[in-house]
């Protein structure tokens, strides 16, 4: 299994950044997914998750309204659009396999390495 992604760097205030992580060596379509995040000092955080078949789409709250989670399971990748960004939001993004699906917010089986998401003025 192995999840890669990309898109972060380092942004203003109210700016909006694309995270993508692209997913191989599972059968990705059979699969929810998730976007979690970790800050320095803190422990992993759940931001997102996307359900299979449906794409049902949940949230933490303090991200509902500005980031939007999807998915294309003809490419398998994984999204995380993120608009009006805020230093909170800094931190290290990972794209994650929840152990026990869409709704389990604290068990993945599979994370990636991560991408840098700065927001500084």
């Amino acid at each position: 299994v192995q999840l890669v992604e990309s898109g972060g760097g380092l942004v203003q205030p109210g700016e909006s950044l694309t995270l993508s992580c692209v997913a191989s060596g599972f059968a990705f379509k059979e699969h929810d997914m998730a976007w979690v995040r970790q800050a320095p000092g803190k422990g992993l955080e759940w931001v997102a998750g996307i359900s299979t078949v449906n794409f049902r789409t949940y949230y933490e709250d303090s991200v509902k309204g500005r980031f939007t989670i999807s998915r294309d399971d003809a490419k398998s990748e994984l999204y995380l659009q993120m608009t009006a960004l805020k230093p909170e939001d800094s931190a290290v993004y990972y794209c994650a396999t929840p152990r026990w699906g869409v709704g389990d917010r604290s068990n993945f089986v599979h994370r990636g390495q991560g991408t840098q998401v700065t927001v500084s003025s």
